[in-house]
């Protein structure tokens, strides 16, 4: 019903059924992402963005690296993760994207001695046997290559199946494997699991970091979450720095490393590949 007093919608006469025109967009949506992905997969065509997380006292020295996943449409347009992973995270093709992004970080550390990288794992990978024989198989190669890798598991995807993940975790560590957690302050993770985890660092929420300069809430809410990751001995990582003002803040409220375009954007061709690649040519 509209009125003098009540705009009319137009979306409101949709209907929003099991077979409404809505849903029939999002399930062809995702359809097509689930057949870009599979063809890419199946081509080989993924890569690894490398984005470098720094020391908050000394932002010009990076600690690490994070490996972000990648994949190649038909145009040959480079598609970050978060266009695609929640299509295809619940079924076996994210289980497949796991284990590219696995294989392909391992290689990069096997390649470069000095690196130290991340890689992102959903919790649902961790009883499929293609993502453990691919660690297993880079770890006889070389043992101190765990020393030397982080994995990445976000709140959500630890709270799915948190006892599984407490004691993948603890197999693990014995590799010299440590762990990062994700989104941490987006709510998923309890806080009766959060004192049985074995995470060595948390990367906080971006949603508290845009503008936290200016935003006296989210301002109290990473000097929270700090706090309480240090009372675990966790190093903090705020994600999605992009100003200066933002890394300022967050220098003054105590975080350890930062992440974001302020200091870099993820590339494919990152500067030590280009000099590892010059010492190979060399030799």
């Amino acid at each position: 019903m509209t009125g003098p007093d009540i705009p009319h919608r137009p979306w409101a006469d949709i209907p929003h059924g099991a077979d409404s025109p809505l849903n029939a967009a999002v399930a062809d949506r995702d359809s097509s992402t689930l057949d870009m992905v599979r063809a890419a997969v199946w081509h080989r065509q993924c890569l690894l963005a490398f984005q470098p997380v720094v020391q908050a006292t000394s932002p010009r020295k990076t600690a690490f690296y994070e490996g972000l996943i990648r994949v190649l449409d038909a145009t040959g347009r480079v598609i970050p993760a978060r266009d695609f992973m929640p299509a295809i995270e619940a079924n076996e093709l994210g289980r497949q994207i796991d284990c590219i992004a696995l294989d392909m970080g391992l290689r990069a550390l096997a390649e470069n001695p000095t690196l130290r990288l991340s890689i992102n794992m959903s919790a649902r990978s961790i009883g499929y046997g293609q993502w453990m024989r691919t660690l297993e198989r880079a770890l006889r190669a070389d043992s101190r290559l765990g020393e030397r890798l982080i994995l990445e598991i976000s709140e959500h995807s630890a709270m799915t199946v948190p006892e599984l993940v407490i004691d993948f975790m603890d197999r693990l560590q014995g590799h010299g494997i440590a762990f990062a957690l994700d989104d941490f302050g987006s709510g998923a993770i309890a806080i009766r699991y959060f004192r049985d985890f074995f995470f060595d660092a948390v990367k906080i929420d971006g949603e508290f970091i845009r503008k936290v300069q200016t935003d006296q809430e989210s301002q109290a809410t990473v000097r929270a979450l700090i706090a309480m990751a240090r009372e675990f001995e966790m190093l903090t990582i705020a994600v999605a720095v992009e100003t200066q003002e933002e890394s300022d803040c967050l220098i003054g409220l105590g975080i350890d490393c930062m992440q974001g375009y302020l200091f870099g954007a993820p590339t494919v061709h990152p500067a030590w590949m280009d000099k590892a690649s010059a010492r190979a040519t060399a030799s």
